[in-house]
């Protein structure tokens, strides 16, 4: 768990030095499309940073849930994830 914390850290921190590169390509009057390209570089990391997070909770949380034979708390772990992916498909 702590390698993949710290994997999503610097991931973060990479990801906030992108956001601020964007704002001073925007105050520059940069090419709009050098920035959007900036932008989809920027989707793609939260995405991965999305990813390692979501593999943090099945690893730990979901599983927890599984091996404590709990059904209400399978069943409230479960429906996390549904709402979790049903956000993301709008």
């Amino acid at each position: 768990m702590k390698a993949n914390k710290e994997k999503t850290l610097d991931r973060l921190s990479r990801l906030e030095g992108q956001v601020r590169g964007v704002a001073k390509m925007v105050e520059s009057d940069r090419y709009c499309m050098d920035i959007l390209a900036q932008t989809a570089a920027i989707r793609s990391a939260v995405l991965g940073v999305e990813k390692l997070i979501l593999e943090n909770h099945a690893d730990h949380c979901v599983e927890t849930a599984i091996q404590s034979g709990d059904p209400e708390e399978q069943r409230a772990k479960f429906d996390e994830l549904i709402g979790l992916l049903q956000k993301a498909s709008r």
